[in-house]
């Protein structure tokens, strides 16, 4: 079925909100792939830069919408995107049309925007795009979508050109949303803690490739703590056991001993001293001997 719907439609009209560093790339990906491409930007120049790819400038958003199959939105947020495609003569010329929404915003307003083109005959999907603009295309590029299945599945060879990798996840319109944050979360806390790791690599004159060179021998067993957890979370298995790697008592005695450098050091203890509130928090709960898992419990605002 892929292959077919692959075949089908080669040559798409696109309408395209937006030609800033990322819109640019998306938009001239999208020319390069064979597309006719429109383009508004709230700075026309912008716009009117992308002529040379073979791309339209248009003057007014509703214009680079009015001969348009799919119109893609890739503002700054969703507050000026809501400020163009609210406008009522921007909603009319949408109706019918497939809506695609590429800028980075919550799963509630991915939700709340996307009851609102449905309620306006607009199809829509909310994506997230998991790259810098420099990869745009690339088949290992992925970009999320959720939203309408069957046009995601019509258009597929569209998303395909913008990054190989591209997924469709559910109808639910903020599922895209979520996962995005919950992915960026991940890379976050891992360069948070390379951050954390150099500040200490500097203050004990610790160099450089030798840290590189112990770190690799050590991931494999980050790599097994951090696939641990996701069982154990998964499977409600928070409580200490036989197999627990580390109780929280274990990892809280190396915590300190983390914020004590931070504190010789003159290093800025902010990380540290979150990471101290979690474990203070499940130690007073009663859960001194249980596993690291048990921190998923605290993860919710009191």
């Amino acid at each position: 079925m892929t292959s077919q719907i692959l075949e089908f439609n080669s040559m798409t009209t696109i309408g395209f909100f937006g030609a800033g560093r990322m819109g640019a790339s998306l938009v001239r990906t999208l020319a390069k792939s064979g597309h006719e491409v429109h383009v508004w930007n709230r700075t026309a120049a912008k716009a009117e830069a992308l002529a040379p790819f073979g791309v339209q400038p248009k003057l007014t958003p509703e214009a680079a919408a009015a001969e348009a199959e799919i119109v893609f939105v890739n503002l700054i947020d969703y507050a000026a995107s809501d400020a163009q495609l609210r406008k009522p003569e921007v909603t009319q010329t949408l109706k019918g049309k497939l809506l695609v929404q590429l800028t980075s915003g919550s799963p509630k307003a991915a939700r709340d925007t996307g009851a609102w083109a449905t309620g306006h005959g607009i199809a829509y999907l909310d994506g997230a795009i998991m790259a810098t603009p420099n990869v745009i295309g690339e088949p290992e590029t992925l970009i999320l979508f959720a939203g309408s299945k069957s046009r995601y599945q019509k258009h597929e060879r569209v998303f395909v050109a913008l990054g190989g990798k591209s997924a469709f996840l559910s109808e639910d319109f903020g599922a895209a949303s979520a996962l995005d944050s919950a992915l960026l979360g991940q890379m976050w806390g891992t360069l948070f803690g390379t951050l954390q790791a150099l500040a200490i690599n500097r203050a004990e004159n610790i160099n450089a490739d030798t840290y590189a060179t112990y770190l690799k021998l050590v991931q494999p067993v980050i790599d097994g703590a951090e696939r641990d957890l996701m069982q154990r979370v998964r499977d409600g298995r928070d409580r200490g056991d036989d197999e627990t790697f580390a109780t929280i008592a274990a990892h809280n005695v190396a915590l300190q001993h983390l914020r004590h450098i931070n504190a010789e050091r003159g290093l800025n203890p902010v990380l540290a001293d979150a990471f101290d509130s979690l474990f203070r928090t499940a130690i007073q709960n009663g859960h001194v001997g249980d596993d690291f898992a048990i921190l998923a419990r605290f993860m919710r605002a009191p």
